[in-house]
Parts: C-alpha cells; structure tokens; sequence
C-alpha cells in the first residue's frame, strides 16, 4: 500500500469465502459451462432449461443468505415480468445509448421500490402538491406516500466513478422525492479501478486516494449507499469499505445496488462486510477468467457514458458536462452536492 493508493488482492477476497460458498459456486460454473454448449446451435429449448435450472439453484444458494436480496427471489411474483423486460433491454446489443440510459433508470427505481418503499408500505406520508389549476383558487392535490424518512436522511451516496455516477445519482434523487423535506444525500467520490491487464484469479483492486473526494468526518455514523451496475467480483466495494473502516469509519449500515450482480460476487461482499446488504435486479451464474459477468451486459459504464480515450480520460466535472442539459436538469441537486464536494 502507497500512501495514496489503496490495493486489495484477489486472494484476499476469496479468502473470506467458506468452503460450501466454493461448492456452490464450481456448480453453477459447471452449469454455466454446460449451458454454453447449447449457445452454439442456439438450441432454445435446452438454453431455456439450463437457466431455469440455475435460477433455483441461485435461489436456494441466496436463501442461506439475508444479505443478498434479488428481486425476483424476494418480490411477489407478478413484477418479475417487469424485472425480465428491463434486464433483457440492457442486455440486448441492439440497445443503443440513449435507451440504455432510459433503462438504467428504470432498473434503479425498482430497486429502490425493493429496498425501501416495499418494506415500509404500512408507514404513510403525504405530499400535498399545487397544481396549474389556480381559477377560482390555487388547487391542491394530496397523494400518499410511504414514510421512509428515517430510512433515508441519514445517508451518504458513496460513488464508485464511471460507471457508478449515473446510478447513484438516480438514487439519490429517490431519496429526495420520498423525503418529506427533500433530503439531498451527501456524495463521497472514489477513484477505484481494477487491474484488467490481469485474470480473476490475481485480479488488483486500486483506490487512488489523490483523485478521490470524500470527508471522512460525515461518512462516520452513516448508511452509506452505493450504486454500481455491476457487481461482478465484489473487489471493489469490498476494498473502499476496508479502507474507510481502517480510518475509523463506522457504518450505520451499507446497501448495495446492482442491476446484474454475479453470484461470486455477492457471495464475497455478504461475508467480507458486516451490516451490508447487496440488492440487485438480476443475479447471473458466473465469471469469465477476465472477471467479467456471466451472460453479463458487456461494460456497463462505457455503454452509459461512452468509451474514454485511454491517453485523455474524462475527470469527474467533464463526465457530467457530457450527461447534457436534459440529464444535469432532471439532477439539478445531485449535481450542485458533487460540484460542491469537488471543488471545495
């Protein structure tokens, strides 16, 4: 470890996993791999079989786990079409960007739903809403909401760059629409890459401290959200948390969101992190050698925020600059707490 970079090893990781946890995964490889012979001829029958198959398995394997909450596993049966739909759109390469974007949106909402709204459905407030009906008097309209306060305003939105601002910010703006005050989270940013020069079994995960911006003061005490596509190795959250709990943080709690989560992954974060919770659409059967998912989507954050060019990335302010007007003013908030925590 430099003084300005913070490095996890794949070994470490694995090194939290238990021996059943290893069983379970080499099946699901067995499967995948056995599955993938019927890709060649494109034999739907039997591809459908296979998955169906790895699906009750995932799901028996994630019963064993109350941290690991997917949403076709643990919602009521009738929105799992609604959560199919948009996974297969994010897959398809047909998707382009702008879809894509569209998408993504819609997989972080019923996220959300899952994690918090579903939950506390019981619990009421209201929002009482002027209308552009003002004659003979200003109109009101009153709509019944969940009363999720005390499950939201005391987080951090923790972003993971690239791929993860996006998503985090669609979160964030959740949060603000379902408090009664308008809560906008705080935004810790870290610089966190992997090394894909290297394979899964010796992948490297590096926090550069030097180009991330956090205060380690309101992260103390705090639930502490992050917002990743992908969750494929678990590396990388598993490596900003060791970091800030060896500075002295201490979590109220931590939640996850993933629209594709890996199974080894999952299986990591659930027992490397106490008090964590991982939440994601869709749980997929396995890794590649090069550490990326399984029938996976392909790189989630090039596809949401174009390729860089490898001599000249995009820093954290020209990122947004690039999302567009309609983008920065659907997350006018958002952006003015990142801006914010940047530049000062």
């Amino acid at each position: 470890m430099a003084d300005d970079k913070i490095i996890l090893k794949a070994e470490d990781l694995d090194g939290y996993l238990v021996e059943q946890d290893m069983k379970d995964l080499k099946t699901l490889e067995e499967m995948y791999s056995e599955t993938m012979k019927y890709f060649f001829l494109l034999v739907e029958p039997k591809v459908i079989e296979q998955f169906d198959k790895m699906g009750h398995v995932m799901q028996d394997i994630c019963s064993q786990h109350p941290s690991i909450k997917v949403f076709s596993f643990v919602t009521e049966e009738g929105s799992h079409a609604e959560a199919s739909r948009v996974i297969s759109k994010l897959r398809d390469i047909k998707t382009d960007h702008h879809e894509f974007v569209y998408w993504i949106q819609r997989a972080y909402e019923m996220l959300f739903r899952m994690a918090y709204t579903a939950p506390h459905s019981e619990k009421k407030n209201y929002i009482v809403t002027p209308t552009p009906v003002n004659n003979p008097v200003q109109n009101y309209a009153v709509h019944k909401i969940p009363d999720i306060d005390d499950e939201i305003e005391n987080s951090v939105m923790c972003v993971m760059l690239r791929g993860a601002l996006l998503p985090s910010m669609i979160m964030s703006k959740e949060i603000e629409e379902y408090s009664s005050k308008g809560y906008v989270t705080p935004f810790a940013l870290f610089k966190i890459n992997r090394d894909d020069t290297k394979h899964e079994s010796d992948m490297q995960y590096i926090l550069d401290l030097k180009k991330s911006f956090f205060n380690l003061k309101e992260l103390d005490g705090k639930d502490l959200i992050f917002a990743d596509p992908m969750n494929a190795t678990g590396g990388s959250l598993v490596t900003v948390v060791k970091y800030l709990q060896s500075q002295g943080v201490r979590p109220r709690s931590i939640k996850f969101f993933n629209i594709i989560s890996s199974l080894k992954g999952s299986l990591r974060i659930s027992r490397a992190l106490e008090n964590v919770t991982c939440y994601t659409l869709w749980l997929d059967p396995a890794l590649n050698s090069s550490a990326y998912i399984m029938p996976g989507l392909g790189d989630a954050g090039d596809r949401l925020n174009g390729c860089d060019k490898k001599d000249n990335p995009r820093n954290i302010i020209r990122l947004i600059a690039n999302y567009g007007s309609s983008i920065n003013g659907l997350y006018n908030s958002q952006l003015a707490k990142i801006e914010s925590m940047v530049l000062e």
